[in-house]
């Protein structure tokens, strides 16, 4: 009889032959053998950071100030009839060359300290004098066209309430210390703005500088006087400033040369820069300098441009079409603020239209 031991050696035998076999037949793969270290992938290419040359624009961006400026502006009054000194009646004391008369169907009408105004007394006991012009017999007070004209109040008053508020208090805090209803400072404040406005642009042209900044800030006035707010609503909404304003102020004189109120969009921009167009002299090339708002480029473009014909590429074929392109004088630079969790953490600089030596 066979023992066990024999069976245990024969299939002992039996699995070192299957392994030799499997070992013979199996097809060897090199590359396990010799495991090679993967090859590192190659470096992203470079980002090209050189800012591509402006190419132009096939149409002038429109701007609906320049459209209305476009208009005949108003004729000017034409020379009048010689200077009047009086001759009868014993002299007048009252200084009137200051005044003119406002009647558009008088000769004088426009010119002033021609002559043809006389003092008139105080009607009903007023504090204002009356003016009378002996050529077309038209009465009319000393305040016609300023902030004082058809008002009760006093002018200490209404002094006092615009300087108050030219101070940042606000209307409702201004109503209560002068005990005058909210919405007669709201008036005041809408008249005195309309009055420094036309100030400005009649005394504002022609003026040389050397750099122009423009920024938006974030306040209601304009909607008042169009209508487009209810004076209860202004009042409201003023108080936590919710619109934009628009300032474009000289940083080295300190002078503004335009202030607006409105949403942060193309036209508003374009608006802004038109203002500032017509201040500045016809020969001033000021340095620009912006936000990162982007609609400036194009109300800079629409502004301070000109058409330019681009070369032929090719001998034959259709010419290139104009292109609309920045004045060789125009220089722009915009100052980037990155602000994260109401703290300023980065400022860049980038050059829009010009060199950054002559920016420098």
């Amino acid at each position: 009889m066979v023992s066990h031991l024999f069976f245990y050696q024969l299939t002992l035998i039996a699995l070192v032959w299957l392994c030799v076999m499997l070992q013979w037949v199996w097809p060897s793969d090199p590359t396990a053998v010799c495991p090679t270290t993967p090859e590192s992938p190659p470096p992203p290419p470079k980002r090209n950071r050189e800012p591509k040359p402006f190419e132009g624009l096939i149409k002038k961006p429109p701007c609906d100030a320049c459209e209305h400026s476009s208009e005949p502006p108003p004729q000017t009054p034409s020379c009048p009839l010689p200077r009047m000194e009086p001759t009868r009646g014993r002299r007048r004391h009252v200084d009137t060359s200051m005044h003119f008369c406002p009647n558009p169907d008088c000769a004088y009408r426009g010119w002033v300290g021609w002559g043809n105004l006389r003092a008139n007394g105080h009607p009903n006991g007023g504090p204002w004098r009356q003016l009378l012009c002996v050529v077309c017999r038209r009465y009319f007070l000393e305040t016609l066209g300023t902030l004082f004209h058809g008002k009760r109040a006093s002018v200490e008053l209404i002094v006092r309430v615009i300087a108050c508020l030219a101070e940042g208090l606000g209307i409702r805090g201004t109503a209560r210390v002068f005990e005058v209803d909210p919405n007669t400072v709201l008036q005041w404040l809408v008249e005195a703005a309309e009055q420094l406005r036309v100030f400005s642009q009649h005394f504002l042209h022609d003026v040389s500088v050397r750099q122009v900044q423009l920024d938006e800030l974030f306040a209601l006035l304009s909607a008042v006087k169009n209508g487009a707010v209810s004076e209860a609503d202004a009042i409201e909404r003023l108080e936590r400033s919710p619109q934009w304003v628009w300032v474009a102020m000289d940083p080295e004189s300190k002078l503004l040369l335009a202030i607006d109120v409105g949403n942060r969009t193309l036209a508003m921009a374009q608006r802004v820069v038109h203002q500032v167009a017509q201040v500045l002299a016809p020969d001033c090339a000021p340095l620009l300098l912006t936000d990162g708002f982007r609609e400036y480029i194009t109300a800079l473009l629409t502004h301070y441009g000109y058409w330019v014909q681009p070369p032929r590429r090719q001998v034959t074929g259709p010419a290139p079409k104009p292109r609309w392109m920045p004045l060789p004088q125009l220089l722009y630079a915009q100052v980037v603020k990155t602000v994260r969790r109401r703290r300023l953490v980065r400022v860049s600089h980038r050059v829009v239209f010009g060199t950054l030596e002559a920016i420098n």
